[in-house]
């Protein structure tokens, strides 16, 4: 362990049982365009597509590069991820919701939430709903400061010039809403619900690039939190017969937090035809024959993690020495799980193994090798082979010709 650096080990070298390639890009971008070429060239010399997978450590930042790589590739992509439902509209509505109804009195903020997120009422239709939230921003900026209960703000809203009526719709329905129970929250949440399915989800299409990212991202939230909305009502019921919450939309809202965040250990998506995209949680005990590993880069793979405590103290720790030995270390002081993840995605390779890093962020900001690939000591595909991998009359790299059965052992295509 190097003294004053408790997250990075001693390097070991691994011992693969399959030739392992290691491919630099630029950016980001460029690193996944060079990824879905590998799969596209593989796929053009004979390889099915079943028997290729890219994986990453975390999809986060490299789902919409690698979805637009392989749109320009030819390829239909499936990602295996785990949706966060938390960071999705569909949540943030009917938390919102809850959040306004559970409150006596509302401050302006608390009141346009919602509108914000697209509320519309139960059973609109036509081309009023949602409002803009330009619109919504208008109004809450227009509005008196202060807290009131929305019978007051309907008299505040009539007397403020330039703002919409709609509004009004929203407050009776704030006011007619019943008190949580296990039923109301099915049938309140359902309906807001539904309503933005069908008001509130052709917005986001409409505003949508051609690749459709968010449209596919809202979709899959509503599905889930309509999911999450069946299981609230049995959770809430449950909850309310032992006494650890109470009758107020403001814990209805925590509740599904706690729910939303307990991440399944299952996927999406499933397709045969497409190739799978999926994080490297995911890859235990799976049998790959060709596997690209993307974002080997320090940072990322293995993860930056952060303490409060100093660092010769978790050193200490790590090391079971001085008065810091009955103390029990932090998980997320080492990079054990990095490099158990990178042991997987090894394990699963049946072939071959493509490790891809990218040089800079898109600002110029150098990024470096994970060192992580001192324990690989993959070969270096030369960067004209990577030019060639993506021109358009794709040529594949020595190294990856290789990997294949017949493949010369990295002899070019044509020798």
């Amino acid at each position: 362990m190097t003294t004053g650096d408790p997250t990075r080990p001693s390097p070991s070298i691994l011992d693969p049982d399959v030739p392992v390639a290691e491919l630099v890009a630029p950016t980001r971008r460029a690193e996944a365009r060079a990824a879905m070429a590998l799969v596209a060239g593989l796929r053009d010399a004979g390889v099915a597509v079943r028997d290729l997978a890219v994986v990453a450590r975390d999809l986060d930042d490299y789902e919409e590069p690698l979805y637009r790589a392989a749109v320009q590739c030819g390829i239909a992509p499936v990602f295996w991820t785990q949706l966060r439902v938390t960071r999705t509209r569909p949540f943030a509505l009917i938390e919102s919701v809850c959040g306004a109804l559970d409150a006596r009195e509302l401050d302006a903020e608390t009141l346009s939430r919602p509108l914000e997120h697209r509320w519309c009422p139960p059973g609109a239709s036509g081309s009023e709903w949602p409002i803009d939230p330009a619109e919504v921003q208008r109004m809450a900026d227009a509005l008196p400061d202060g807290s009131r209960p929305p019978s007051g703000w309907r008299a505040a809203i009539r007397s403020t010039p330039c703002i919409d009526d709609r509004s009004l719709a929203y407050l009776e329905w704030l006011e007619e809403q019943p008190a949580p129970s296990p039923k109301a929250v099915t049938s309140v949440l359902g309906d807001v619900l539904e309503a933005y399915e069908r008001l509130g989800l052709p917005v986001t299409k409409a505003r949508d690039s051609p690749a459709l990212l968010e449209t596919e991202r809202d979709a899959r939230g509503v599905v889930r939190v309509r999911t999450l909305v069946r299981q609230l009502r049995h959770k809430y019921d449950d909850r309310l017969a032992d006494g650890t919450v109470e009758r107020s939309w403001g814990d209805v809202a925590e509740l599904a937090g706690l729910i939303a965040t307990q991440r399944p250990g299952r996927r999406e998506h499933s397709n045969a035809r497409a190739v799978d995209v999926l994080e490297a949680n995911d890859v235990w005990q799976l049998d790959v024959p060709y596997v690209i590993a993307v974002g080997l880069v320090d940072g990322e793979w293995p993860r930056k993690t952060e303490s409060a405590l100093p660092p010769e103290l978790c050193e200490e720790i790590l090391a079971g020495t001085g008065r810091s030995r009955g103390l029990a270390p932090r998980p997320a002081w080492t990079d054990g799980r990095d490099r158990d993840q990178l042991d997987d995605v090894i394990r699963a390779a049946g072939n071959g193994l493509v490790v891809t890093r990218h040089a800079e962020t898109t600002d110029g900001e150098e990024r470096r090798r994970s060192y992580l690939l001192e324990r690989l000591d993959p070969e270096r595909i030369p960067d004209d082979e990577r030019r060639r991998l993506v021109a358009p009359d794709r040529e594949l790299p020595r190294a990856v010709h290789g990997m294949r059965p017949g493949g010369n052992g990295g002899a070019a295509p044509d020798e």
